[in-house]
């Protein structure tokens, strides 16, 4: 894995998707503020077409973008903020968050960390471009024709491109030319050494990594694990 963690299966429940839809509206209202149209905006075209991609109301799209680009009388901002640490079994971990409150977004990690531990780690991670995309292609081909640095398989179907962090949007652009659909782009965080557990100890962080994935605060998780 090395790379941005998803938890499975989140997407069938009502209450779940109701979480979805608000680190959605999160991203949408914080990448808004570039501009609110998503042609010129890259981080808002992508935030956009997954929150189509999960079946968020168009309403509730519409507003967030005009939320987040000031054009409604009610303000609200966010703030990202950052925290690495080690899951059981020494597995790093790096948590993006979207906050309005970081004292309660610090209270929350620090409780969501009460098996770990919160340490710096990011020294063992790369900071790099990542998007996630699809098409009945073959993905070696395009990651070498679009510049990007490297590929893996996303488990669901598709693939997650790396680039250098300011390559992101000039390879997000070359493989839209080559029919893959984008479906998310970010700047973010890869594992340089990740960890390989046996299944018991990695169902347990696979728990731990799921009870973080529950708050609305956290956007991103990023973990070292196989």
């Amino acid at each position: 894995m090395g790379a941005q963690w998803k938890q499975k299966g989140r997407e069938t429940s009502a209450n779940a998707k109701g979480k979805i839809f608000n680190k959605l509206t999160r991203e949408i209202i914080v990448a808004a503020k570039a501009g609110a149209d998503p042609s010129m905006n890259a981080r808002l075209r992508t935030a956009v077409e997954a929150a189509r991609k999960a079946s968020m109301p168009r309403e509730t799209l519409e507003r967030s973008i005009k939320r987040g680009a000031g054009l409604l009388d009610e303000s609200q901002s966010y703030e990202s903020v950052t925290y690495e640490g080690f899951a059981p079994h020494q597995v790093p971990v790096v948590v993006d968050c979207l906050t309005d409150n970081k004292n309660r977004t610090a209270t929350n990690i620090r409780h969501h960390f009460r098996k770990g531990q919160l340490s710096p780690v990011t020294w063992d991670f790369a900071h790099v471009g990542i998007l996630e995309a699809t098409a009945d292609a073959d993905p070696e081909e395009a990651a070498i024709e679009a510049g990007a640095q490297d590929f893996e398989s996303d488990g669901e179907g598709g693939f997650r491109f790396y680039t250098e962090p300011t390559d992101l949007d000039g390879v997000a652009k070359a493989l839209g030319t080559r029919g893959w659909t984008v479906a998310g782009m970010r700047i973010g965080w890869r594992a340089k050494n990740p960890v390989k557990l046996d299944e018991a100890a990695r169902s347990e962080v696979e728990q731990f990594l799921a009870e973080i994935d529950e708050d609305d605060d956290v956007q991103h998780i990023y973990v070292g694990l196989e």
